[in-house]
């Protein structure tokens, strides 16, 4: 059989089981045999039924002596199989198995089969029970070769597709494969064994040792595919021309001289780094990351100055109207008196102003916008310079959009900026095509910010601690996971509980804030806010980027298990912008040591990078390679946190390969060029 076979076309695969692979966005033998593992279970021996509970999950196996359906509250059920382990004897203690209102268990289990079954022991009573384990029915010896005394691999499966069946068929599809060894893709210092013997491996190691190998090979060519696609973007980048854009620096130096406060030596640095990116002739790709609050705006408006004073136009792109907004209302503040000439386009409004560079140009020198930048006829007769807020929130396509909009005009310079500290294995692939500048020191002069978590039933101790700050003169945020209640999570909602907190707050004024609102609605709630004319708003993460406002110094978040622990540091940056002590209250109501050991970390530390890397432990990567985001095809085997150093090896062979042939034209690297072919669809884990 080829690894391009159609699975439609194996006739021994019955036509239920193919319909169940497409579900999975299975179609060929290649696809199938790439479906890797989520895990693997050591099924060689079977241990003793346990006596005690554990917070390990364990494999057991074992016949079913006796099966029960009771049903209790009325409608609700609950299945049980008790199990015997193998050579029973007057001591043993049988293994309860229980399901609970999942009517179709019983129709599968049945007294005299022989269980596996994978779940926690836990004590009940005096019974060892596990609850909702997984499990498989086995029918033969036959089958036990392959399912039981191995190593055997678990798959993600779908509905109709039972891990048996799954790894039926992908055993026997191993067997009927052409065993011709696949080269790999992969240059020699990189490269340990045939592709084809770690294909199978994977699936069925003979050993543990086996099965490390097999995955190191198999991650290292899909770590090495993505960072030759990275490295074959960041020298199309290099090897485009364009003109310098940076002018001699006259109106940036009036700029800076105009700041009330001293730039840190952070944002000198980023900024010689930017001025050398515009003086060459090639467009400049640079991340700049740094935390809330940290100056990158400042940045950011030296970028644009040096370009406008180079005679271009620049394009400054927010992922929010509100964030679209203020920063039109800080650009004009500061280059207005440059006689820089700004425009706001937005889905909500198109506004000019106000003051030409040249007595009688009709044209903005800058554009600041929101999506609307993208898919708006806003004409850029002369674009050089394209800043975008939140890289994360837009992704590398949509990036790719606003530059390319202009296909036969040279490329601009783009500078993407993050508030969200960002890993260094994830600089390395979602943002691998781009130089990187971080702001790791914190501009002086801000308040400080206690964090504290609350049980909620203290809110009524929280409450007088809001009311002794507003009768102080300060401003608040209430900020809530969700608009409008749902019947599938028990958050609170901004839309319900605005008014109570109206009455909570009585007389301070109190305003509701949320993304259905209709943009100038919005706005003009924020421009109360801001003005100090609303006292209280009552919010949802609507305001998590950019909005800036000095005498708001305490932040409540309600169901602050609901956020993850980067999101709500961000909120947490709306507070802290002004010369006052500044308070974050985070309030659960989920008693939980996972929710309290993540919730301590925002207690200990306000560092956006010390935050985001415990982030990165307790949650690991999530999507951040998602299409949609980073424009690289989805990882099948690799995993970025636990796989750091195998990506740092492939990183650092596709950067010199690059090096010493671009073109990719020697005779040992031609075959590397099919890995650089964006396709749509196409991951990084294809056999051949």
């Amino acid at each position: 059989m080829e690894i391009s076979q159609q699975l439609q076309d194996v006739e021994w695969i019955p036509r239920p089981k193919i319909l169940a692979l497409r579900r999975l966005g299975i179609t060929t033998a290649e696809g199938l045999l790439t479906h890797f593992p989520r895990r693997h279970e050591d099924r060689h021996q079977f241990p003793k039924f346990p006596r005690e509970e554990s917070d390990k999950p364990v494999c057991l196996s074992g016949e079913v002596i006796k099966t029960s359906l009771r049903r209790f509250g009325g409608w609700k059920k609950i299945f049980e199989a008790t199990l015997q382990e193998p050579d029973a004897n007057a001591l043993s203690q049988p293994l309860t198995c229980r399901w609970f209102n999942l009517h179709y268990i019983q129709k599968m289990i049945a007294t005299g089969q022989q269980l596996v079954v994978f779940g926690k022991p836990r004590l009940r009573g005096s019974r060892i029970c596990m609850d909702h384990p997984e499990f498989e029915v086995i029918e033969n010896d036959e089958e036990r070769s392959i399912h039981l005394r191995r190593i055997t691999p678990i798959y993600p499966a779908t509905e109709g597709l039972s891990q048996r069946v799954l790894r039926s068929i992908i055993y026997r599809l191993l067997q009927e494969l052409d065993t011709e060894p696949i080269e790999p893709l992969l240059p020699k210092n990189l490269k340990n064994g045939d592709r084809g013997q770690a294909i199978r491996a994977i699936h069925f190691p003979e050993t543990w040792e086996s099965f490390e190998v097999a995955r190191e090979h198999l991650v290292l060519s899909e770590f090495f595919a993505m960072q030759m696609l990275i490295a074959s973007r960041r020298n199309e980048s290099h090897s485009k021309l364009s003109a310098a854009r940076g002018g001699r620096g006259e109106l940036l130096e009036k700029f800076l001289r105009s700041l009330p406060f001293a730039l840190t030596t952070a944002q000198e640095k980023v900024i010689a780094e930017i001025r050398h990116d515009l003086s060459v002739g090639h467009p400049m790709n640079r991340l700049l990351q740094g935390d809330v609050g940290s100056g990158k705006t400042v940045v950011a408006i030296a970028a644009i100055l040096l370009a406008v004073e180079a005679g271009h136009q620049a394009a400054f792109m927010a992922p929010t109207q509100i964030l679209a907004e203020q920063h039109y209302a800080v650009l004009r503040r500061w280059l207005e008196p440059l006689r820089v000439k700004l425009s706001i386009r937005t889905a909500a409004r198109q506004e000019e102003s106000f003051l030409p560079l040249v007595e009688g140009e009709d044209k903005a020198d800058v554009i600041i916008g929101t999506h609307a930048l993208l898919y708006e006829k806003v004409s850029f007769p002369n674009l050089g310079l394209v800043v975008i807020d939140e890289q994360h929130k837009f992704g590398v396509v949509q990036r790719a959009r606003l530059i390319r909009q202009r296909p036969d005009e040279p490329a601009p310079d783009v500078l993407v900026m993050t508030a969200t500290p960002i890993p260094r294995t994830v600089t390395m692939t979602v943002y691998g095509d781009l130089d990187v500048s971080t702001l790791d020191e914190m501009p002086g002069g801000r308040g400080k910010i206690i964090t504290a978590v609350r049980n909620s039933a203290k809110l009524g101790e929280v409450l007088s601690f809001l009311r002794a700050q507003l009768e102080a003169g300060r401003q608040i945020y209430v900020v809530y996971p969700l608009v409008e209640e749902s019947e599938k999570l028990e958050a609170k909602a901004a839309a319900v509980e605005y008014e109570r907190w109206r009455e909570r707050l009585h007389p301070w004024s109190c305003e509701l804030l949320h993304g259905r609102i209709p943009g100038p609605e919005k706005q003009e709630i924020m421009e109360r806010f801001r003005s100090g004319e609303t006292k209280a708003l009552v919010s949802t993460t609507v305001i998590e980027v950019g909005v800036d406002v000095a005498n708001a110094t305490v932040m409540l978040i309600e169901n602050a298990e609901r956020f993850g622990l980067a999101q709500l540091h961000q909120l947490r940056g709306r507070i802290g912008r002004g010369e006052h002590k500044s308070y974050c209250i985070l309030l659960t109501s989920e008693p939980s040591s996972e929710t309290a050991e993540k919730l301590a970390v925002l207690e200990k530390t306000g560092d956006g990078f010390e935050v985001a890397e415990a982030d990165w432990e307790m949650r690991g990567p999530g999507d951040l390679l998602g299409t949609a985001q980073s424009g690289l095809p989805a990882l099948k085997i690799g995993n970025l946190k636990r796989d750091a150093e195998l990506m740092q090896r492939a990183r650092r062979a596709a950067t010199s390969i690059f090096a010493s042939d671009p073109g990719l034209v020697a005779p040992q690297n031609q075959r590397f060029q099919q890995l650089i072919v964006e396709q749509q669809g196409r991951t990084f884990s294809n056999v051949s």
